[in-house]
């Protein structure tokens, strides 16, 4: 019997940033810096696996290059929507590692918010407002329908899976 991998968007999300390199690229670019040689200075990445992450971010639609020059061709990055999204995910990363590597070298630059407040970020749930604070998750699988699962189970057998799925707040996933 071969084994089959669970699939999440985790997983996929680690396909285009889940590599130190490309972590550090998104800081330099959300820090105001859009330059390769400078991208490259800040980070320490060498050139060829700068140039090819920088490469798998402007594909994925994460990063978008600007031309600034013609002669030589230059180029800048600069986040897209699905890059700036990505902002608050490095945020907490800088707090956890802060937090829990404390012998770890730390950065200096602080966040501030539009409204001239540091920044610190957390996560809380959306309908009740507590803080999440990860003890607190449980992961639920919603029911799979297989062809041969709801043998004698009558028809509409799935569609009733479906609806407890629904019922507990959850919605199927499409695959």
């Amino acid at each position: 019997m071969s084994v089959v991998p669970r699939t999440c968007s985790i997983a996929s999300a680690l396909e285009v940033v889940g590599e130190r390199w490309s972590l550090l690229v998104l800081r330099e670019v959300f820090y105001g810096v859009h330059r390769f040689v400078d991208i490259q200075r800040n980070t320490g990445a060498p050139k060829d696996i700068l140039t090819k992450r920088l490469t798998t971010l402007v594909t994925s639609g994460v990063l978008e290059k600007r031309s600034y020059s013609e002669h030589p061709p230059r180029f800048e990055y600069h986040a897209t929507d699905a890059g700036t999204a990505l902002r608050p995910v490095l945020l907490m990363l800088d707090q956890w590692g802060t937090r829990w590597l404390p012998d770890a070298p730390h950065s200096e630059t602080v966040l501030l918010h539009d409204c001239g407040e540091v920044v610190s970020a957390h996560l809380e749930c959306e309908s009740c407002h507590c803080p999440i604070i990860g003890t607190d998750l449980t992961a639920i699988e919603p029911p799979t329908v297989s062809p041969g699962r709801d043998r004698g189970r009558g028809p509409h057998a799935a569609d009733h899976d479906l609806d407890v799925v629904r019922h507990q707040g959850l919605e199927p996933r499409t695959r």
